[in-house]
C-alpha cells in the first residue's frame, strides 16, 4: 500500500501562491491516480483536484478551477498541487490522496471514499 506525506503547507497573504507537494513510497506511484482534498474546520472533506496515472488528464472542483494547478512527477513518487490568488476561504487542511487505476467519471474522482490512501495533512492559512 502506497504511503503519502504532504509538505508545503504555511502561512500566506491573500492573493499569494503556495505550493503543496506529495511524496509517495511503498508502492508503484504510476498505478495510482492521486487526488488533492482539504477540509476546513467544522465542514466536509471537499474534492479539489485529480489526476490520472500517466497525467494525461485532470480535474478541477469549480471553486478552484483556474487558481490551482495538479501535477505529478512519476519518476520522483511526487504530485504537486500549485496554488495561487489564495483568498481566506482557502484555509483548511489539505491532504493528497491515492486511488488505484484510472477512471472515466469525473464525479469517481470527487468521492473521498474511493480513495484508500491518504496523507496525514498540512496546514494553509490565508491571512486576510
Amino acid at each position: 500500500q502506497v504511503q503519502l506525506v504532504e509538505s508545503g503547507g504555511g502561512l500566506v497573504q491573500a492573493g499569494g501562491s503556495l505550493r503543496l507537494s506529495c511524496a509517495a513510497s511503498g508502492g508503484t506511484f504510476s498505478t495510482y491516480s492521486m487526488g488533492w482534498f482539504r477540509q476546513a474546520p467544522g465542514k466536509e472533506r471537499e474534492f479539489l483536484a485529480a489526476i490520472r496515472r500517466s497525467g494525461n488528464k485532470t480535474y478541477y472542483a469549480d471553486s478552484v478551477k483556474g487558481r490551482f494547478t495538479i501535477s505529478r512527477d512519476n519518476a520522483k513518487n511526487t504530485g504537486d498541487l500549485q496554488m495561487n490568488s489564495l483568498n481566506a476561504d482557502d484555509t483548511a487542511v489539505y491532504y493528497c490522496a491515492a486511488i488505484y487505476g484510472d477512471y472515466s467519471l469525473d464525479s469517481y474522482y470527487r468521492a473521498p471514499a474511493r480513495y484508500y490512501s491518504w496523507g496525514q495533512g498540512t496546514q494553509v492559512t490565508v491571512s486576510s
